[in-house]
């Protein structure tokens, strides 16, 4: 079974050291891939316009797909497609925190599109982890952690939540509201189901895990 693609994200400061498994599909979306010494990565698809990433790691990646300087799309949503081509179970966006802040923000909407919705999409952003909800997910965290939920792409309604110091019934987050800011964990792990929507949870202090259960093909 295709198992977690991950996508190392352009960012000036380095992303967290995490523990990836060797058997991880990797895609670096342009300048992402300077990141993949630091983390011991072998890079299987670099994706972009190729106009941040050094040519010493252009001469070392074997993939290369190119897209032109003037494009309509981002390098980070350019790597994301090419990961769902893949089918994968997981994409994980691993990236740092600094950086546009547009950038940041746009990122955060891209994780959130409907593409890639066939697949369980988290990110490492620096210090902070980003899991994207649809239907219900578990997370772990470490007692009193905070947790942010936020409310994509239109509202979330029927948002219930198991093991939050501030519960949710059946609630509608909406978008532009502050409602689901500033949570935190009551237990080591706590569900979060979304009727409708989707909803990003950010862990501003949190680390996600990695995990494979299969490589996927290029």
């Amino acid at each position: 079974m295709p198992g977690t693609v991950v996508v190392l994200a352009a960012s000036p400061d380095p992303p967290p050291a995490l523990a990836i498994p060797p058997e991880v599909m990797v895609i670096a979306a342009d300048g992402g891939a300077e990141h993949a010494p630091r983390l011991g990565l072998q890079i299987d698809l670099l994706v972009g316009d190729l106009d941040s990433v050094s040519e010493e790691m252009l001469a070392e990646t074997e993939r290369v797909e190119r897209h032109p300087v003037d494009k309509d799309a981002t390098d980070l949503e350019l790597a994301l497609a090419a990961a769902v081509r893949l089918a994968p179970e997981r994409i994980l966006v691993i990236g740092g925190s600094g950086g546009r802040l547009d950038h940041l923000l746009g990122a955060f909407f891209l994780l959130a599109s409907d593409r890639w919705a066939d697949a369980t999409v988290d990110a490492q952003f620096g210090d902070a982890a980003v899991h994207v909800i649809r239907g219900r997910r578990s997370l772990s965290g470490q007692i009193d952690e905070l947790v942010s939920l936020f409310a994509m792409h239109g509202p979330a309604s029927g948002v219930r939540t198991e093991g939050l110091v501030y519960p949710l019934s059946a609630e509608t987050l909406e978008p532009g509201t502050s409602r689901g800011v500033s949570n935190a964990f009551a237990r080591a792990r706590v569900e979060i189901a979304v009727e409708r929507g989707v909803v990003v949870a950010v862990r501003p202090n949190g680390s996600v895990t990695v995990g494979s259960s299969g490589r996927p093909r290029l």
